[in-house]
């Protein structure tokens, strides 16, 4: 029998070594393309699976359809019962052609201004970053989005502790949701419209609150109630409510300023920009990461971009893009090194 020589061996070991590398490579570098297509801000305008104005799809849906108007949704939408109520609006589980569907409706008169403020935000920013509208109503009030039954941030936990969803408890999928908290921060502060802050964020259940968590377990904007638009070219800062902010939650500037001694008065509470979003990301993080396997080694990387976070002076807090950017190059750092003790040992 043919004997095999010690160069042909070392060929095909170093061909199998120079193929494992390569494909090392390979997934990395489909790994950067995939986050930084994913959670550009300016991505959804050009997404290919996101319908042009005035049109949804959802699901499995493959073309694009009008949004509803308020004839169809009055013959095809059926109300099933009431899943959520807020201070703006009920939310009510519906039916439509097989599908379920989340029908918003005002609360009170008094707070319609609200209610249409976050319907055209919800038609401004249509993207992937935000909850799909199907239809609305202005007549009598309504709005038809996309249901997504887990529901809210709220509770996160007990979602992750369910029997179909306990696969998805690992800290790369808890760190991609902060991924996807700070992309839907920076989209809003890059937005269509201009910077946007979010303002129904005074506590962590007030944010938590804000936001849909998918089936696949990504984060989609979903109140958009409180939107106002910081413009520093005309000066224009925003405050949030009128009403005196309390607590470490909320950034210093949008405390009252005077102390105890001097009662809140709005008319001389200074305003302030977006980078108040910026001040609770590391919270909001906190609670997206939970005390899992690898959340503490996680929470170390990222010290010292928190730490930033959380300076007094907003001017000297990062922006959303430069959060988001070392959250990304941590998730692919993280994910990178979790790869290369196997590929360490073919070696």
């Amino acid at each position: 029998m043919e004997k095999k020589s010690p160069h042909s061996k070392q060929v095909h070991v170093r061909t199998g070594i120079t193929l494992v590398l390569l494909t090392f490579v390979l997934i990395n570098l489909l790994l950067y393309f995939y986050l930084d297509h994913h959670f550009s801000p300016w991505h959804s305008s050009g997404d290919p699976d996101l319908c042009p104005v005035g049109s949804f799809k959802m699901g499995s849906m493959e073309t694009c359809l009008p949004l509803l108007s308020c004839e169809a949704m009055r013959k095809e939408v059926r109300r099933l019962k009431l899943v959520g109520e807020g201070a703006v609006k009920k939310v009510y589980l519906g039916e439509w052609k097989e599908r379920k569907v989340a029908v918003s409706q005002l609360t009170s008169m008094e707070l319609q201004d609200d209610f249409l403020h976050g319907l055209e935000m919800l038609k401004a920013l249509q993207s992937k970053h935000v909850v799909t509208l199907l239809g609305y109503c202005e007549e009598n009030f309504t709005i038809l989005t996309e249901y997504h039954p887990l529901g809210s941030l709220k509770d996160l936990e007990e979602k992750f502790n369910l029997p179909r969803f306990r696969s998805f408890n690992t800290w790369p999928n808890r760190l991609r949701l902060a991924v996807d908290y700070a992309a839907i921060i920076n989209y809003l502060h890059n937005s269509p419209l201009g910077t946007l802050v979010m303002c129904d964020s005074s506590d962590l259940d007030k944010v938590l609150s804000q936001y849909l968590l998918t089936l696949d377990f990504r984060i989609v904007a979903n109140d958009l109630d409180a939107l106002p638009l910081v413009s520093r070219e005309k000066g224009q800062l925003v405050k949030c409510g009128h009403r005196q902010l309390w607590g470490e939650f909320v950034a210093p500037e949008q405390r009252w300023p005077r102390g105890e001694d001097m009662e809140f008065d709005d008319e001389h509470m200074p305003p302030y920009d977006e980078k108040t979003d910026i001040w609770k990301i590391p919270d909001v993080c906190d609670y997206l990461l939970g005390h899992g396997e690898g959340s503490d080694i996680i929470r170390l990387h990222l010290f010292e971009i928190h730490k930033e976070c959380k300076k007094r002076n907003p001017a000297e807090r990062p922006s959303a893009q430069t959060v988001l950017n070392t959250y990304k190059h941590l998730l692919m750092s993280l994910l990178k090194d979790s790869a290369a003790p196997e590929v360490r040992d073919m070696l």
